[in-house]
C-alpha cells in the first residue's frame, strides 16, 4: 500500500531520557558504566538553561506519533526504542 507514514515509534519520550540515553551512548563507547538522570545532573554533565523566551508558545513540547494508518497498512514490526537507536547512531558516528 503505498502512502506516507510516520514512522515514530508511538511512544512518547522526554528530552531528558533523549539526553540520558545520549550522555550514556558516549560514555559506553569509553568503557564507562550508564548513569541515571539524577546523578548526570548532580555530575554536571546534564545541564538546564532557561527555556528561551522567543521560542514559548511556538515549540511543540510533546509529541507521539498516532501509528494507525502505518499499522492500518499491515506493519505489526516494533521499533528500537529511544537508548536503542541513539546507542547505534553514536557507535556509527564514532567509527
Amino acid at each position: 500500500m503505498s502512502g506516507i507514514y510516520n514512522l515514530g515509534t508511538g511512544r512518547a519520550q522526554s528530552f531528558n531520557e533523549l539526553a540520558t540515553a545520549t550522555v550514556n551512548a558516549c560514555r559506553a563507547l569509553e568503557g564507562k558504566p550508564a548513569l541515571p538522570l539524577a546523578e548526570l545532573v548532580s555530575q554536571g554533565i546534564v545541564e538546564y538553561i532557561p527555556f528561551p523566551d522567543a521560542l514559548r508558545g511556538k515549540y511543540q513540547s510533546f509529541t507521539q506519533a498516532d501509528l494507525g494508518q502505518l499499522r492500518g497498512a499491515g506493519y505489526q514490526g516494533e521499533f528500537a526504542t529511544v537508548e536503542e537507536g541513539v546507542a547505534d547512531y553514536v557507535k556509527w558516528l564514532a567509527k
